[in-house]
């Protein structure tokens, strides 16, 4: 019986290397572009000529059309509200924490009779870092795990078992008369 052999010539290999190659590449551009870091604005961007436009005694309504709603607003009694306008610049990686850079608060704090007692601009080093409880309250007994809870009953029942007991009420044994 002849046997046959399959004979791949010169170019047909460097063809399937020039594929393996381009995929390669693909693959690590595509990999590495998730890798990227990008910076995004948030909230309230700030115009130089709008925060020189606030004035002592504007009213609501007029700080409301010069700067747009605010992101938070806050009212402490007897004293008057206030305006916050809240901008974050944010750096963001793929498989990473985002970082905030940078943050600017604009507060316009408002009398009784609802003009514009002061302003204020804040920065994230105005801020101070609040250290959360991150303490659990402890619970009785044990956690299990996703294996655990699957598997946990195998061997635990008797073939003559046959359920919780019933005493009385519908489609029980007891004496209902």
């Amino acid at each position: 019986m002849p046997s046959f052999k399959i004979k791949v010539s010169p170019a047909a290999n460097h063809l399937r290397t020039g594929f393996f190659y381009t995929g390669l590449l693909l693959v690590g551009a595509a990999v590495l572009s998730g890798c990227s870091r990008d910076v995004e604005y948030r909230g309230y961007q700030a115009r130089a000529q709008d925060i020189q436009a606030l004035r002592i005694g504007m009213t609501k309504e007029e700080v409301r059309s010069t700067l747009g709603s605010p992101s938070t607003t806050a009212t402490v009694q007897y004293q008057g509200d206030s305006f916050y306008y809240i901008s974050s610049r944010i750096k963001t990686s793929a498989f990473l924490n985002n970082e905030e850079l940078d943050r600017q608060i604009l507060a316009v704090r408002f009398n009784q009779p609802g003009q514009v007692q002061s302003f204020g601009q804040y920065t994230l080093q105005d801020g101070a870092v609040i250290d959360m409880n991150s303490r659990e309250t402890p619970s009785r007994g044990r956690e299990l795990t996703i294996l655990q809870q699957m598997f946990g009953n195998l061997g635990k029942f008797t073939p003559n078992d046959t359920g919780p007991p019933t005493s009385g009420g519908i489609g029980g044994t007891g004496s209902g008369n």
